[in-house]
């Protein structure tokens, strides 16, 4: 999270967010940072997890993600978010990293590719309850698309970055 600039009242301080309003104009939501995990099997199939999402009131199918935790590089967060949630453990290659909504929030998402996946379980957090499924970028896409589908805009690029792994694209 950064630093506060002057003339910003801070509304609310959260352990995942805090809301500003700077300016008496702008609703600012800083975020923690987070990674997402691109891992694909030897069939061309992206692992996703599916799990309730509170603020939508509904389960979403994701690429596997999750807050970096205080002294955590996105490294370190991406392979224990793999372990925790999938049961899987991998060497982690930066694919990229954003701005989930620039508008508002300052959360950045890394985007990282597993490579070299092998099992290796830590326990999950006490609140979640994660379905694995091994999905094609392709299926993953299209379902996105037509709504049978709830996902987020990490979801997205790992697929696209899937489907363009599959195709031997740089």
């Amino acid at each position: 999270m950064t630093s506060t600039p002057e003339n910003t009242t801070v509304l609310y301080d959260g352990h995942i967010v805090r809301l500003e309003l700077q300016d008496n104009k702008w609703e600012i939501v800083r975020h923690k940072s987070a990674v997402c995990i691109l891992a694909l099997n030897e069939h061309g199939q992206m692992l996703c997890v599916r799990q309730m999402r509170r603020a939508i009131g509904q389960h979403s199918v994701e690429a596997p993600a999750g807050l970096i935790d205080e002294g955590e590089t996105p490294e370190q967060a991406a392979r224990r978010e793999l372990q925790e949630e999938t049961g899987l453990d991998a060497d982690m290659e930066l694919l990229t990293r954003f701005y989930s909504s620039p508008g508002f929030c300052d959360e950045e998402l890394y985007v990282f590719r597993a490579n070299n996946m092998r099992e290796s379980r830590l326990p999950m957090d006490d609140d979640e309850e994660i379905e694995v499924l091994w999905l094609t970028p392709g299926e993953v896409l299209s379902r996105l698309k037509d709504g049978t589908l709830v996902g987020s805009a990490s979801t997205v690029t790992a697929a696209l970055f899937a489907q363009q792994a599959l195709a031997g694209q740089p």
